[in-house]
């Protein structure tokens, strides 16, 4: 069941599906996909246009908060019970170790470089929300950290077993031309994915553009 907290200002303008993640939500988790739409569509967007820019071009503009926007997507995942994860790991510079190494546990991982008197050099990726196999991260901020969420987040959560799919929300262009400058957009953001081509990055995602 849909759950709507306000008017439903913010609209989903368009999704990109990549190596075939939106069909394999809709098929085997359409109730998950279907909350991640309900709390995008309930976000009332003019109560967050409340930033006034300083920047030239903007000055004395209202608008829309990245920060008050996150919040506000945050506070609604979470009272659906989507939750941050967090994946330890150990990395090496040798391909034939990350390909054993990438799979297993912490614990194995350990095991297995100590036997080959590997370097134990600990690192740790975060998700922001998980739920029954499907990561979501809402990137409002800056523009460089999509590409993170998609070629390192939801790439290691997915090798490790931990998601089945990745889904990325996004400003549309039509957004972010009402955002101060820095946020990413949808539109540039899937050209980035697609010259990398149809099968980069290894994981099936969908990205959602939103607009007001």
């Amino acid at each position: 069941m849909a759950i709507r907290w306000g008017i439903a200002l913010v609209r989903i303008h368009k999704t990109y599906s990549h190596l075939n993640g939106e069909e394999y939500l809709l098929v085997h988790k359409p109730s998950l996909y279907s909350e991640i739409r309900s709390v995008i569509e309930s976000i009332n967007a003019e109560d967050y246009k409340t930033k006034i820019s300083k920047e030239k071009r903007k000055e004395g503009n209202a608008l829309f908060s990245p920060i008050e926007l996150n919040k506000a997507f945050s506070e609604r995942l979470s009272a659906l019970g989507w939750e941050g994860r967090r994946r330890d790991y150990y990395v090496s510079d040798k391909y034939e170790v990350v390909k054993v190494i990438e799979t297993m546990t912490f614990a194995e991982q350990k095991e297995y470089l100590i036997k080959l008197d590997e370097p134990l050099i600990y690192s740790f990726n975060q998700t922001d929300f998980v739920k029954e196999g499907v990561a979501v991260e809402i990137q409002l901020g800056k523009y460089f950290a999509v590409a993170f969420d998609l070629f390192v987040k939801h790439l290691a959560f997915y090798n490790a077993g931990v998601i089945d799919v990745g889904v990325e929300v996004l400003p549309s262009k039509i957004l972010q031309e009402e955002m101060s400058s820095g946020p990413p957009f949808f539109e540039k953001e899937v050209h980035n994915v697609l010259r990398h081509g149809r099968n980069s990055p290894a994981v099936p995602i969908v990205m959602i553009g939103i607009s007001p």
